[in-house]
């Protein structure tokens, strides 16, 4: 008996409904080559534009229905001039994570083909690393403390706990295990106390995986071999913040944020959503590149676990490697001319006939 998997649609701001709509083509054509899968998608209103309408960017009637569903499509959220009276964006992609305690931020970054990266002498998948970023606390954890504007000084607070750090350290050992068997720790531990602490703990949790090799590394350093020698790392995990800022460089090493798929992924729920932002200034224009939306939804199937489920995303992997084999075969951002939809075409014309 097919089970019917049900996707929530959150397809957000700027270029968010473009991709989105680009990755539920895709979703809709590996349907019709896997017989056994299934999905039936509800789309909600949610981010900057939802707060001009309503007043809230995440609405609670939105957000007890997401619970419903096996699993969330994000497209992108937030724009630059709609911000709190703090002057921080709104981005509701954040509160989701918290309140679905999605702990497990899951960045890969993969070179398709050597053209598309700004070092040379690589081959495709050269490149092929797994950032894991803790998504729950770090220096984000105080993000909702209010700021007097009358205020002299300001302080951020990095929260890490030896619960959010042993979860979401498992979680990237067991990453390691299904890949290259090699994890690396980025943090800042001689300087930081808090990041000294999160290594102690990664030293614990070490001892439970020894067919893991380990290595640590200090994010600053971290930052500079990924430019320098990128083929040198398979699972690497970290804070937050560090995330967030080495996944956009890894990006940059692979075509660019239109190539950066991620998921969001807690004990019960998933988020899945190109790692880039809303790009307001090409909205509408249809060139936004949607590779990354449907390579998250490729992750997406994968987290679903059914066997159906897995080969459609197979599929979609390997169409995406037969279009990246054509060096012209790009959108705008990466040099090309293809337009948003028409990479979409490229991609369901490369997967097997129906």
């Amino acid at each position: 008996m097919t089970e019917v998997l049900r996707i929530a649609l959150l397809p957000g701001d700027g270029i968010g409904p473009e991709v989105v709509a680009q990755a539920v083509r895709v979703l809709r054509a590996v349907e019709e080559r896997e017989p056994a899968l299934r999905l039936a998608t509800e789309e909600f209103s949610v981010g900057a534009g939802e707060f001009l309408r309503s007043g809230d960017p995440l609405p609670e009637s939105v957000f007890r229905r997401l619970p419903e569903f096996h699993a969330i499509l994000l497209g992108a959220m937030g724009l630059p001039g709609v911000r709190w009276p703090d002057g921080v964006e709104m981005t509701p992609q954040l509160d989701l994570r918290e309140r679905l305690d999605l702990y497990q931020g899951l960045r890969p970054i993969y070179l398709f083909h050597a053209d598309d990266s700004p070092l040379g002498g690589r081959r495709p998948g050269d490149i092929d690393l797994l950032l894991v970023r803790e998504s729950t606390e770090g220096l984000f954890s105080s993000r909702k403390t209010p700021r007097d504007p009358a205020a002299d000084c300001v302080t951020d607070t990095m929260r890490i706990s030896r619960h959010g750090s042993e979860r979401v350290i498992r979680s990237a050992f067991r990453a390691a295990l299904r890949r290259r068997r090699r994890l690396w720790l980025v943090d800042k531990a001689n300087v930081l106390p808090s990041m000294a602490f999160f290594r102690q703990v990664f030293d614990e949790v070490a001892r439970q995986f020894p067919e893991v090799e380990t290595d640590r590394v200090y994010v600053d350093a971290a930052a500079l071999y990924l430019v320098q020698r990128p083929e040198m790392f398979d699972v690497a995990v970290t804070e937050n913040m560090f995330g967030d800022i080495l996944s956009d460089l890894a990006a940059g090493l692979v075509g660019g944020m239109g190539m950066a798929p991620s998921a969001d992924i807690g004990e019960r729920h998933a988020v899945f959503q190109p790692s880039h932002g809303s790009a307001p200034d090409i909205a509408g224009r249809g060139i936004a590149n949607p590779v990354a939306a449907i390579l998250s939804a490729a992750m997406m199937l994968e987290w679903l676990d059914t066997p159906a489920a897995c080969r459609g995303a197979a599929l979609i992997r390997r169409a995406v490697c037969a279009v990246f084999s054509d060096r012209h075969a790009r959108t705008r951002d990466m040099g090309g001319s293809l337009s948003t939809a028409q990479m979409g075409d490229a991609i369901i014309g490369a997967l097997p006939p129906s």
